[in-house]
């Protein structure tokens, strides 16, 4: 097997000394680049050939030959047309080093590269945070990742390895997702990226009063970032009171032994699809929203509380990349809900980068949006996936129409109407100037109605997971929420 290294730039050339140095690939066969004045150079004792979409068309490729594209800073567009003449070319892998908002200050490694995947080929260019600068006020810190297993928690412990915390606890109910997350890091730590942090997984269970106070006050962290919750629209609307006790009451307990244990930030990750919910999922992350936002109000100089409102991200666990392509594995149909159907978008790493920046600038009750450019037509999202393996859409893999699942809506919006989005002095960062009320004693007794329906009361038995009472309830204050006449009582 020969390695082929596109881009001779910084990350290439650190990426091949490691290679040399470890020795344990096959040998660099040789640099591809644009720039004339590395063209006919040698680097680790390998050429530098190019221009690299005309130099492709003449190599004498294996069937173990592998590419590595080590190009940072190169634009969406420019990776489509590279990764275009690879496949081409006759590659039979493809990897890639991460954008550059993922490589901190020059930074290369090569446990970072990964097999090329269509998020790096879909979206915008990502904008470009300097994350050591931006996570400046977590140096020394103990910061708790909430879901530190999922899509977005667990990416956000690959960031803040950057952030100089003195401790990472990760925390989840799912042992698999924080050992996989455990493991991960430490490997990265072996392996020279980031900077020295304690790391701490922890299982449990918000939903738990007494855990979760227990462990708040065991840990005393500094920063709490909670991705933590039940996200899957159709699965939530089969289990609305596990959705309701998981994301709000959980966010809740959290909430509380944060203010009490000397958390000083508290930062949710929250979700489009709280805006005029119509989804059980919406719902418990909009009455989420205001429990974090009522409690920031709270006079106490100490502590911020926050929020960081953004719609779907590429890739993610239980989204329709991972749906579509093991569709497309099987030879389809690939299904998507409706023809018109559109979804913001962003890539994980993007978006953590924007919260982790909103958690360092944010004021408390802050209510915080990433700019998520223009939505994207899942159709579309489908054809480029389809063609993405090697297939043609409606020829090779057809594509079929199923209708609109319970809870989905055709479009998402950002902000509900009395919300005003305004630009901040940070790029890609709105500040919502929110009218929401839902503070004070009408949030206290919305939760109250809501909390025998989650958890057993002597008082009221009678209520215990009573899914029509639930909805009823919810209806009371999210006038968009549908009916449900299919829905069981319990």
């Amino acid at each position: 097997m020969s390695i082929y290294i596109i881009g001779a730039g910084f990350a290439g050339r650190t990426i091949a000394k490691e290679i040399l140095a470890k020795g344990i690939y096959g040998p660099i066969s040789a640099f591809l680049d644009d720039d004339p004045g590395k063209i006919g150079t040698h680097i680790e004792q390998a050429p530098v050939l190019g221009p690299v979409d005309d130099v492709l068309d003449i190599l004498s490729l294996s069937a173990k030959d592998e590419a590595l594209i080590a190009m940072p800073s190169a634009p969406r567009e420019r990776i489509r047309e590279i990764f275009a003449h690879l496949k081409r070319a006759g590659f039979p892998r493809i990897r890639i080093l991460p954008d550059v908002g993922q490589i901190i200050e020059g930074e290369a490694h090569l446990v970072q590269t990964r097999e090329l995947d269509l998020q790096d080929l879909l979206g915008r260019k990502p904008l470009r945070i300097g994350l050591k600068q931006s996570l400046g006020y977590l140096k020394g810190k103990r910061v708790l990742i909430s879901g530190a297993g999922g899509s977005i928690g667990s990416e956000i412990a690959r960031q803040l390895l950057h952030g100089g915390a003195e401790r990472l606890y990760l925390l989840g109910h799912g042992e698999n997702s924080i050992y996989e997350i455990d493991r991960e890091l430490r490997l990265l730590q072996q392996e020279g990226v980031g900077e020295e942090a304690t790391i701490v997984p922890v299982i449990g269970e918000l939903q738990d009063p007494d855990f979760t106070n227990f462990i708040m006050e065991r840990l005393r962290a500094d920063v709490v970032f909670h991705a933590a919750a039940y996200k899957h629209v159709p699965m939530m609307e089969e289990n609305p009171v596990n959705a309701i006790k998981n994301n709000v009451f959980g966010t809740l307990n959290l909430l509380r032994a944060s203010r009490v244990h000397g958390v000083k930030r508290f930062v949710l990750i929250s979700t489009d699809k709280a805006v005029n919910p119509r989804s059980i999922y919406g719902a418990s992350k909009k009455i989420a929203e205001a429990i974090v936002l009522s409690e920031g109000q709270k006079t106490q100089a100490d502590f911020r509380s926050m929020v960081v409102r953004f719609g779907n991200v590429l890739g993610s666990r239980g989204s329709i990349i991972p749906l579509f392509r093991e569709q497309i594995r099987t030879g389809g149909p690939v299904t998507i809900t409706h023809p018109e159907v559109s979804r913001f978008f962003m890539t994980i790493p993007e978006a953590v980068s924007l919260v982790l920046k909103a958690g360092g600038v944010g004021k408390n009750s802050g209510l915080y949006l990433l700019d998520m450019g223009e939505p994207v037509f899942i159709r579309d999202i489908a054809e480029q996936l389809i063609r993405f393996h090697g297939f043609e859409p409606h020829q090779d893999i057809p594509i079929r129409v199923i209708g609109l699942r319970k809870g989905e809506k055709l479009t998402e919006t950002l902000t509900e109407d009395f919300e005003h989005a305004r630009t901040t002095e940070f790029p890609k960062i709105l500040e919502v100037q929110n009218s929401l009320d839902w503070t004070g004693k009408g949030l206290a007794d919305f939760l109250e109605q809501l909390y025998p329906v989650c958890y057993r009361s002597s008082q009221q038995p009678e209520k215990y997971r009573d899914r029509k009472l639930l909805r009823r309830i919810l209806a009371s204050r999210l006038p968009d929420l549908p009916e449900n006449t299919d829905e069981p009582q319990f």
